[in-house]
């Protein structure tokens, strides 16, 4: 079973960055959008594969998303 994380994507003046809320630290960059997708998913793995030789505890994903209109 995988689990989902939510990733937060902004564009900037020169690429691309994204977070993960629920996994503090676990960041990314890329040229594009897909880039960056790709290099997030990557990050997360090695994140939670870096927790598991630590014996820390794997964040249960908790984070949610919603546009606002304003």
């Amino acid at each position: 079973m995988h689990t989902k994380y939510l990733i937060v994507i902004e564009k900037t003046a020169h690429n691309f960055s994204a977070f993960s809320p629920d996994l503090l630290g676990c960041v990314a960059t890329g040229a594009t959008r897909i880039e960056v997708e790709e290099r997030m998913r990557e990050a997360i793995r090695m994140h939670i594969d870096g927790l598991r030789e630590d014996g820390e505890p794997i964040p249960v994903p908790s984070s949610v998303a919603e546009y606002i209109e304003a």
